[in-house]
């Protein structure tokens, strides 16, 4: 039997654009003409799609359309999507700051949300007070708060300033705070935004190790959302990626990630690179095409127990001291390179090349690289002289899927970018 602790039902949110957002005295008039007559509100007919790049033909637009899901107890669920597509309205709705247009939520405990800085902070009082109001607000007694007191000063690393009015921290020093009191006033489900962002490093660490702490020792529920698909990826348990409104996935977060990404990435295609071939100006260097393949995948989908190779042909137009080959291998959830690789690291010579038509390949060995979401991004150039082609957008992209669970049961749960396989001996001691 599950236990669900917020269940989402049929959630909708309908926002009037322009500089009136409340609505004017006709659109009342009219609701309140078809309420009397026992009829459906008629402005939940209409409405453009969460669209931001787009113009409407409507006044009103949906926000959230038709919003379902449900989440156990100690589940850490993400919600990612590209800015614009609802992430913090659900957020604001599950945390009661603003109601749905239509549906319900069911929760079964305490919630705490952090929103964004500084959210429920009165900025005249101390961080001392602060810390007894949000507690009062989540329903504690003055006698519970003084127990946790200490804990959250020190994990919030702002004791010098406890008796400060908030008005004088920083952004970081606030959101510090914030964060502290939301995570050890011990809510039964805790919603975050985007603001983990806003803290140092150090701060970030902190705080993901909080949430798992809290989640998977303390039996509590996360919602967290975050464009820090490796934050994504290491604390959440379960996924929900939002386009326009609506619900584009759920369900695992490896694959919901790689929806993401595909949908994200989109610039990232044959297409940008076709175009770049086509339109050529060096006086040196012509690429003539360049692919990624693997022998029985089909296109861009990749699988760990064969190489994957990389493809070029190109034309030296003239002799050339020092023409370099590669790439840079990118991990795109993270957007962190995994390595770059040339074609003459090898040798460490800086070779004189010929005018004349090349045609060059390497591989990726098999069983390297993780499930995983990666682009292929090329780096040619002339030897400390300039880059020929090094450009975000002349990137190949492409998913790896394990095989029939090869490692699974142990090497997907592991952090990193890559699994090697290294040889373990035993020796006499």
């Amino acid at each position: 039997m599950k236990d669900i602790i917020l269940k989402a039902e049929n959630i909708s949110k309908q926002y009037r654009l322009g500089k009136v957002g409340t609505g004017t005295l006709s659109h009342d008039l009219n609701r309140w003409w078809h309420e009397i007559r026992g009829k459906e509100n008629p402005y939940l007919k209409i409405g453009d799609t969460n669209d931001r790049r787009i113009k409407g033909t409507s006044d009103y637009v949906w926000a959230l359309q038709d919003i379902n899901f449900e989440v156990e107890r100690g589940e850490v669920l993400g919600i990612i999507g590209k800015n614009g597509a609802g992430k913090s309205t659900l957020l604001k709705i599950l945390s009661r700051v603003t109601a749905p247009t239509t549906g319900n939520i069911k929760f079964g405990g305490r919630v705490a949300s952090l929103l964004e800085v500084g959210t429920g902070f009165n900025g005249e009082m101390t961080g001392r007070e602060n810390i007894f109001l949000n507690g009062a607000i989540l329903g504690m007694t003055k006698k519970e708060i003084a127990s946790k007191i200490a804990e959250i000063i020190d994990f919030s690393g702002c004791e010098r300033y406890i008796d400060t009015p908030v008005k004088r921290y920083s952004s970081g020093m606030t959101v510090r705070l914030a964060f502290a009191v939301a995570a050890f006033l011990e809510p039964e489900i805790l919603v975050i935004d985007e603001v983990l962002a806003v803290g140092d490093a150090e701060f970030q660490k902190k705080a993901i190790g909080k949430m798992q702490d809290i989640s998977r020792s303390g039996g509590k529920t996360v919602l967290f959302v975050s464009h820090n698909m490796a934050a994504v990826k290491s604390l959440c348990t379960r996924l929900l990626v939002l386009q326009n409104g609506t619900v584009f996935y759920e369900g695992s977060v490896d694959e919901g990630i790689a929806f993401y990404l595909n949908s994200e990435n989109d610039n990232y295609d044959d297409n940008a690179i076709n175009e770049f071939i086509q339109n050529q100006t060096d006086d040196f260097f012509v690429l003539k095409s360049v692919s990624v393949h693997q022998d029985f995948s089909s296109e861009n989908n990749f699988y760990t127990n064969k190489e994957i190779f990389i493809s070029m042909e190109y034309n030296v137009i003239k002799d050339v001291l020092g023409l370099r080959i590669g790439f840079d291998l990118i991990d795109l959830t993270s957007g962190v390179v995994i390595f770059r690789s040339f074609h003459d690291d090898v040798e460490n010579i800086i070779e004189n090349v010929k005018k004349g038509n090349y045609a060059i390949r390497t591989a990726i060995p098999e069983n390297f690289l993780k499930n995983g979401s990666f682009g292929i991004k090329l780096a040619i150039g002339i030897h400390n002289i300039r880059w020929i082609v090094f450009d975000d957008n002349l990137m190949i992209k492409f998913n790896i899927t394990n095989v029939n669970g090869l490692n699974s049961a142990f090497t997907d749960s592991r952090p990193g970018f890559i699994m090697p396989q290294l040889d373990w001996h035993y020796f006499d001691n």
